[in-house]
């Protein structure tokens, strides 16, 4: 068997999985981003990778003086610098719009996203939990209201909650920083929902998103990996697309519209 045969047998396969379930989610990582242009931050390329690992006690150092790490983040780092642009230039891919039209055809209940990009948002889906906040969006960090960056007045620093008058920061989560309630709450309910659950572009080792796809397997569901490397849910997925998100998916959506003769 070719490997393009392999592909379109696994694309089926996919297809009919989706089609059979009840609580399709798909679970997405920095995988599906790379493929719009922005850096990963780890491994050749990556951020971290050329200016060095940020400060794992980044949430530890905000709490203690807010005003200095928003003048920190106002006059930015390199690597702040280099992705602000790189994220400011990406666009969807064909493997964001293939998810979009996924929900639009009612399969894909929901999407959990690792993602800080938006990406999902200008690709116009709409039911999207980001596990790690989005680069577009302040939040307060004691009742975890959220506002457009470009919409929320910074008269002082550090900016305060106009609601709660808690201490304002970005939305997107830091190192030591707890995932916000309302988004881990969310994510445990659709993860408790799931029975088929899309693993696009995750390298399933960052918690505790990396949990999700074990409790959807241990509760019977099916796992369908889209994914060009092998990661550690590899052996317990149903289903291998060994491809970019943006080649397979498209695909995917087409023979589900075959299957479901829309």
């Amino acid at each position: 068997m070719t490997a393009e045969d392999a592909l379109a047998e696994a694309v089926e396969e996919a297809a009919r999985l989706v089609v059979a379930s009840s609580h399709v989610v798909a679970l997405v990582g920095a995988g599906l981003s790379v493929e719009s242009g922005i850096p990963p931050f780890r491994g050749p390329g990556g951020l971290w990778t050329k200016y060095g690992e940020p400060d794992m006690r980044g949430y530890e150092r905000f709490v203690s003086d807010p005003k200095q790490w928003w003048e920190e983040r106002i006059s930015g780092s390199a690597a702040y610098r280099e992705l602000v642009e790189s994220l400011s230039q990406a666009q969807p891919n064909p493997g964001h719009h293939a998810l979009k039209e996924l929900e639009d055809l009612g399969y894909l209940k929901h999407i959990i996203t690792q993602n800080i990009d938006n990406l999902h948002q200008v690709a116009g889906s709409h039911n999207i939990t980001e596990i790690h906040g989005n680069r577009t969006k302040l939040r307060c960090i004691t009742c975890n209201s959220r506002w457009p960056l470009d919409e929320f007045p910074i008269d002082e620093l550090p900016p305060h909650c106009p609601d709660c008058g808690g201490v304002v920061k970005s939305d997107t989560v830091m190192f030591g920083e707890p995932i916000p309630r309302d988004a881990l709450e969310e994510c445990i309910q659709q993860t408790a929902a799931c029975d088929c659950m899309l693993l696009v572009g995750t390298s399933a080792v960052v918690y505790p998103a990396a949990s999700f796809p074990a409790d959807v397997k241990m509760q019977g569901g099916k796992l369908i990996e889209v994914n060009p490397n092998e990661t550690p849910l590899t052996e317990t997925s149903d289903v291998v697309l060994r491809t970019a998100a943006g080649e397979s998916l498209p695909r995917v959506v087409q023979k589900v519209r075959e299957l479901a003769n829309v």
